[in-house]
């Protein structure tokens, strides 16, 4: 059965039948309900109560509950929200207030008042209509069927998160002993955007990324993330406890930002769930635990939520971001500056008419088209998929370059190359859709990420999608450089040589255990320019140091005085 679209209990049905079959005030009804369960204002309206009394007339109402997962939602299911109760509860927390800033179908709002004994307060916020009924109808079978479960005063209110006053509601009840608790929605403000919601907060770089870095991607945040912060910024002078379960990469960026935010928290915990097991979605999840109103704090202890087994501590440390404060003692030395400058792919945002497949002569794109351009254009390609082997020589898909620089112009196509410049113009539709900034006023099949370096012939490339760190060397086909997108970065060189000894540097123990002390291979790029950047290979090539050279690493020592050179011009060395 259902009513206001929010699943209900034969047992409430006929509590209702019962209890209000001869009340018609909502005032009446109200009393009656919050002596019940202490939620205040039951019905907001007389059009509910009448709405409500006609269904139990009715009691054939059949409902099915929309697929909201698209949004991020993903309920807590009952035994999760008992069980993260009860681990505050064992750790010593007994909340006076208790405040679910998306509090869904009231799992943690059940959880806490069947579990804590000296709540004075608890106010649900929630977006989705249906689930403030069903909050309410939970909550009032809860005292229905248990008389001794602590009743304290409630409120389920039905509210956009991004609306609510949470800085009022932090200092009407500073006094309190506090917890917030929750699982706002794991989506990113891309996706909700993509998928038409308004359940979005007002558009703000709330970052602060500058340039290109707000532009090309950085400036797209986790709503979950959002939410987080403004609990933080607005709680920090309550006394209490931080709850939310949320992904991964939420407790990363918050603690990341920590140098600068300074948000007054500490004894700040990261406890991993088993999010298939919980949600069935396959992402990297975890309860973020922390406490208010204390010293900043800027590390965070990792556990598994189930064994308790201690993980890693992560955070700053000697004025680093390092995953493993354990593993960074051991390797801080190569932590520095590269003296070469990685670079990142290339990036088109129209695969399906820039990407080729090879077919006895010709080229087949992504609709499955037929095509046969001039080859001068076309080159080899690698994602980071392709990044598995040591040596990388060969490619299964073809790109078409545009330009050598960014902003180039592109009139040349049409003279020199008509071929390519009539399929390109053909498909100049899908070019024009691309949505990235990047390519506003700029010349007809712009490309993004191109340069000097692009056409290296002999490249060191790692991917920035998997936990694998281990450095390829990209050798040229027929003498013509390989390209590699956007998912991929790499460092270019003149000759095979110095090519073979970087990657020799790179796959070293040392940088190895270097790379696992400061990456986070949950992320969604684990590796990153950022942290490429920081290798210290000149460090890392005067620790190495070989002897004596190998014919394989024949110029050993021609590559170690590129760095001498590099100070001497204190110049970065960028080669490509």
């Amino acid at each position: 059965m259902t009513i206001f679209e929010a699943n209900i209990s034969t047992f409430l049905m006929d509590f209702f039948k019962t209890n209000l079959k001869k009340i018609k005030a909502i005032k009446d009804a109200n009393d009656l309900l919050e002596g019940i369960s202490g939620i205040k204002s039951f019905f907001k309206n007389d059009k509910e109560l009448v709405e409500l009394k006609n269904k139990i007339k009715e009691h054939t109402s059949t409902f099915e509950e929309p697929n909201r997962r698209a949004y991020g939602d993903f309920q807590t299911n009952e035994d999760l929200a008992a069980n993260v109760v009860e681990h505050l509860f064992n750790n010593g927390q007994s909340p006076q207030f208790v405040i679910e800033p998306t509090c869904g179908k009231g799992r943690f709002i059940h959880a806490v008042l069947k579990r804590f004994t000296e709540l004075e307060k608890v106010v649900g916020i929630e977006i989705y209509y249906p689930y403030v009924w069903e909050t309410k109808f939970g909550i009032l079978e809860l005292f229905l069927k248990d008389k001794h479960t602590c009743k304290p005063e409630i409120e389920i209110i039905h509210e956009d998160i991004f609306n609510f006053d949470l800085n009022s509601l932090a200092k009407e009840n500073k006094h309190l002993d506090t917890l917030v608790i929750g699982n706002p929605p794991w989506v990113t403000s891309s996706e909700l955007s993509t998928l038409n919601s308004n359940n979005l907060p007002k558009k703000s770089n709330f970052k602060s990324h500058k340039g290109i870095d707000a532009i090309t991607g950085k400036g797209n945040f986790d709503i979950g993330e959002f939410i987080s912060i403004q609990v933080l910024k607005n709680f920090d002078e309550c006394k209490g406890t931080f709850a939310f379960l949320v992904k991964n990469s939420v407790v990363k960026n918050i603690l990341h930002g920590q140098w600068k935010t300074k948000y007054k928290i500490g004894n700040i915990r990261k406890l991993n769930i088993d999010a298939k097991k919980e949600f069935n979605v396959s992402v990297d999840a975890c309860l973020f635990l922390t406490s208010f109103n204390l010293s900043p704090e800027f590390t965070c202890r990792e556990t598994d939520f189930y064994s308790h087994k201690e993980i890693t501590e992560f955070g700053w440390h000697k004025n680093k971001f390092v995953y493993s404060i354990q593993g960074y003692n051991k390797a801080e030395n190569l932590d520095g500056k590269s003296s070469f400058v990685w670079r990142q792919g290339m990036k088109h945002d129209c695969s399906k008419i820039m990407e080729l497949d090879r077919c006895n002569g010709h080229f087949i794109n992504g609709y499955k088209e037929e095509l046969t351009p001039e080859k001068n254009l076309l080159y080899g390609l690698l994602k980071s998929s392709d990044l598995k082997n040591e040596v990388i020589k060969s490619y299964r898909k073809t790109t078409i370059v545009t330009q050598k620089k960014i902003g180039q112009d592109t009139s040349y196509i049409k003279r020199e190359y008509p071929k390519t410049y009539h399929y390109l113009n053909k498909n100049r539709a899908y070019f024009d859709k691309r949505k990235s900034s990047i390519y506003r006023g700029k010349p007809p099949f712009s490309i993004f990420g191109i340069g000097d370096y692009s056409f290296a012939k002999y490249k060191v490339a790692i991917s920035g999608m998997y936990k694998r760190t281990t450095f390829s060397l990209v050798l040229p086909e027929n003498d013509k450089p390989l390209m590699l997108d956007d998912t991929c970065y790499f460092i270019g060189f003149e000759t095979i040589k110095e090519a073979k000894i970087a990657q020799k540097i790179l796959n070293s123990n040392i940088v190895q255990s270097f790379l696992k002390a400061i990456i986070f291979s949950d992320a969604k790029r684990p590796i990153t320019k950022d942290v490429l950047m920081r290798i210290d290979l000149k460090k890392a090539y005067a620790i190495l140091d070989l002897e004596a050279e190998t014919s394989e690493l024949s110029g050993w020592r021609l590559f170690g005085e590129k760095f001498n050179k590099k100070e001497e011009n204190s110049n970065q060395m960028t080669l490509f």
